[in-house]
């Protein structure tokens, strides 16, 4: 038998994270000890209380069978009071937040619930993979928005042709940003979310970086700009915020009918976040140890304060991020995003990311991650290298 996969498999490129296990698997069979600093994925533990909270919930057997769909009530409502202390918006629990496995998994759910076949979704490049192909998947078209580092990686919003606008279904923003690190401040979504409400798109903001900040930055909410609520959805990932990337949680939140498109598709598709999850979730969005964050992001600080330094001693061009653990690069003249990338994994040992994974507009870069304890000899491996 001759297998026949879907068509739309074709438009998507290997998933770049997955691509980059296969080539770090490939040096390390080689005999060399890989440090890696290409993928968000914090080594600082899940704080301990989260982690006990979660022991309890899983004993209790009324956890061990299917959870909503939506998301227990309790989490829902610890999501919108975490968004009331922190944002300063209030939202209705129950019809404006939707629990998720992952904020990836709501993301690429999300556009299944608003993307039709010919829409055009305004994707920033370079930008998240999953926007691109969550838009192709369900037959939307991509249109690209190229972040420049002479507007401080930020979309030109009024660039965009009348024509675009018409018929734009969806605009996706991402700040703080990966892979640049840029930050923006709440005008920047003011305008977004007029530009988005005079062409009637949907505004979906990724919101998962939010809370690793440096500095005195404080990330704001799309939904603190007036007329949000009205067109807006913001994605939100535990994850990052108490390094708990394996327990697969995160949660919605905004226009009722928006959350409302994405519950449904996920009664379609998933069973929901177990609920011990959920449970301990709550515990870590309620505080019990809210210094834990501020010594997390105080590391990241020090580790970022440490890799640009070092990068700016080689010669190589970077930005010192306000946000997220991601420093992003310039390659050195001579170089493509791959070429450099390849030479810092089998010169070096040190793992780092391509720009041109995040699209076209990511060419000439590279991303350093700080979520490894082993950067101080990360970077004296760098220094080895004659750039």
């Amino acid at each position: 038998m001759q297998i026949k996969t879907a068509s739309r498999l074709r438009f998507l490129p290997p998933y770049l994270f997955a691509e980059l296990d296969r080539l770090k698997k490939e040096v390390a069979s080689k005999g060399v000890d890989v440090i890696s600093l290409s993928i968000g994925d914090p080594d600082l533990p899940t704080p301990r209380h989260i982690v006990e909270s979660l022991k309890r919930a899983a004993d209790d057997p009324k956890n061990h069978r299917y959870p909503d769909y939506e998301g227990l009530p309790q989490f829902r409502e610890a999501s919108a009071q975490w968004y009331r202390r922190r944002f300063g918006v209030g939202f209705d629990s129950q019809r404006e937040v939707c629990a998720l496995i992952g904020s990836k998994e709501g993301i690429a759910n999300f556009s299944t619930a608003v993307v039709d076949p010919g829409d055009i979704v305004l994707i920033p490049d370079p930008g998240y993979p999953v926007y691109y192909s969550g838009c192709v998947f369900n037959g939307g078209e991509p249109y690209f928005l190229p972040l420049k580092r002479e507007n401080a990686f930020v979309p030109d919003l009024a660039t965009i042709p009348a024509e675009v606008a018409r018929r734009a279904k969806m605009l996706w923003l991402n700040y703080p940003n990966n892979p640049t690190a840029a930050t923006v401040e709440l005008s920047f979504f003011w305008d977004a979310v007029k530009f988005c409400l005079k062409h009637d798109i949907i505004l979906a903001h990724d919101s998962a970086y939010s809370e690793i900040a440096y500095d005195g930055y404080r990330s704001p909410s799309v939904f603190q700009a007036d007329g949000a609520r009205d067109c807006a959805i913001e994605f939100h990932s535990l994850s990052k915020t108490f390094s708990m990337t394996g327990w697969r949680v995160g949660f919605a939140i905004g226009n009722a009918d928006l959350i409302g498109a994405l519950g449904k598709v996920k009664t379609n598709m998933d069973s929901g976040v177990f609920q011990a999850v959920q449970e301990a979730a709550i515990t870590g969005l309620e505080g019990g140890d809210g210094d834990k964050l501020a010594e997390y992001c105080a590391i990241y600080k020090e580790r970022r304060d440490l890799l640009v330094t070092a990068l700016r001693a080689l010669g190589l061009e970077c930005e010192n991020p306000r946000a997220t653990f991601y420093i992003w690069t310039k390659v050195p003249r001579g170089y493509t995003s791959v070429s450099f990338t390849e030479r810092v994994l089998k010169e070096a040992g040190v793992a780092i990311t391509p720009g041109s994974g995040f699209g076209k507009g990511g060419e000439g870069c590279v991303r350093f991650s700080l979520t490894s304890g082993r950067l101080v000899e990360a970077v004296d491996r760098l220094k080895a290298l004659r750039l």
